[in-house]
């Protein structure tokens, strides 16, 4: 997101046909250009880096914006909800304690961006094992549950309509850098995107190099693999869906995930 302000002083008065009009000075109105997203030299040849996508959404936060006087409750909400979410993915990612720092499940996330409704967390995968990956995948999924059970009852007892759900869909894959590599772009992140409004899921994650079978005790068989249609990417992609969510669908939505 870029902000591009303009103020009076950026204005000059000059008579145009016996009339005073104002005018946006040169250097400012050339001001507008691709420089102000802070990406740089696009054109600089882009790098390729494995990573994990993980896009989380508020489920309903346009409706919430949309209550009276929303200046007065977004801000709240969302200073509450971020500090709980990287506090909630910095807990999680704890596998052990010590004096000066912590053992962790996985590294923590390379980017973080906000993106109005929702947050992108990108991790690097190049030197992480297998079995960080799938504890990323584990410990994303503790976090959707604990907005529910956790944040939802803290926040509601402040205001009014808060985001019911936080939805997450997860993907694997190649990304590749944007101008100074402040941004990036790849079908995984695509694919999060796509895997976090699927149907009624709060939580889904592409099978595509991510096998649920080898994920620890407690967990292996929290997820089933089905084959599904996703909007803009493919008629047969294998994700993975907690079985608890799956038997609670109707039989019209069921119908939509199919038996591999």
């Amino acid at each position: 997101m870029a902000i591009f302000n303009i103020n009076s002083t950026d204005y000059l008065k000059i008579k145009h046909k016996d009339k005073l009009i104002s005018i946006l000075k040169k250097d400012r109105f050339n001001e507008f250009n691709p420089d102000i997203l802070g990406l740089g030299k696009i054109d600089v040849k882009s790098t390729q880096i494995n990573s994990l996508s993980v896009m989380f959404d508020l489920e309903g936060f346009t409706s919430f914006c949309k209550q009276i006087d929303p200046q007065l409750a977004v801000p709240e909400y969302l200073n509450d909800f971020l500090n709980w979410l990287f506090e909630k993915i910095r807990k999680v990612s704890i596998s052990k304690s010590f004096k000066d720092g912590y053992k962790l499940y996985s590294s923590l996330p390379f980017l973080s961006k906000y993106l109005g409704d929702g947050i992108l967390f990108l991790w690097n995968t190049d030197k992480m094992s297998d079995t960080a990956i799938r504890n990323v995948v584990v410990m994303m999924y503790e976090v959707c549950k604990e907005y529910k059970s956790e944040f939802l009852p803290s926040i509601s007892s402040k205001i009014t309509s808060a985001p019911s759900r936080l939805r997450c869909g997860i993907a694997r894959g190649a990304i590749y850098s944007v101008g100074n590599g402040n941004d990036f772009v790849g079908p995984c992140i695509n694919m999060s995107a796509r895997l976090q409004k699927l149907n009624s899921l709060t939580f889904c994650f592409s099978r595509r190099g991510i096998n649920p079978a080898l994920m620890g005790t407690g967990y292996k068989d929290t997820f089933i693999i089905k084959r599904v249609q996703i909007r803009g990417i493919g008629d047969e992609e294998l994700v993975c869906l907690s079985k608890y969510e799956y038997n609670e669908m109707d039989e019209i939505e069921r119908a939509k995930f199919i038996n591999v």
